[in-house]
């Protein structure tokens, strides 16, 4: 369940607060470029990003979170930093009938990416079973307690996409049309 923790705590530092609604993207991407052995940058990308908000309140306040704290916010940037990721882009776009977002940032400890290691000539990030892994260009290996996403130490990029457990698409409440254009 460790995956499940690391990547819950990563896209709530991106999109949301700790309100009682939350900020849920249906799939996550994630493209690392490395440029030392464990610095480098993110490009992280989210995808039909929704509200599980169950009250109008609590919608209100992710709307609030998402387009005012996590989109404007320069206390969300330095709270990032302190944790070892430095914003260098982030943006929120509609397509179509969704909104999606990208972030990126740069990071001097591979660790601070959803947990990701160095070790004995791999990259290698830990998750769950039943963690939904969509896409990657490294080897998928699994054992009876958990599976591990492992990418050689030559390679330059890793990709990694997931889809979010639990995402609704009926019962969560769309953002989309509360993104004002930037006219």
């Amino acid at each position: 369940m460790r995956i499940k923790k690391i990547t819950i705590i990563s896209v709530i530092a991106f999109l949301a607060f700790q309100v009682s609604g939350c900020l849920v993207p249906e799939k996550v991407a994630y493209t690392i470029n490395l440029d030392g052995k464990t610095s480098g940058t993110v490009t992280m990308q989210l995808f039909n990003i929704k509200s599980n908000a169950s009250t109008d309140e609590e919608f209100e306040e992710d709307k609030n979170n998402l387009f005012n704290y996590i989109m404007t916010s320069d206390k969300l940037v330095s709270q990032l930093k302190d944790e070892g990721k430095e914003i260098t882009s982030r943006e929120l776009f509609k397509d179509g009938k969704v909104l999606n977002g990208k972030a990126e940032y740069k990071f001097t400890d591979i660790s601070k990416v959803e947990g990701i290691r160095f070790e004995d000539g791999f990259y290698y990030l830990t998750l769950a079973l039943d963690d939904s892994v969509v896409s990657t260009n490294g080897q998928i290996i699994k054992s009876n307690e958990y599976k591990r996403i492992l990418w050689d130490k030559n390679m330059k990029v890793l990709k990694f996409e997931m889809y979010s457990s639990g995402f609704d698409e009926y019962k969560f409440k769309s953002l989309a049309p509360f993104l004002k254009s930037k006219e």
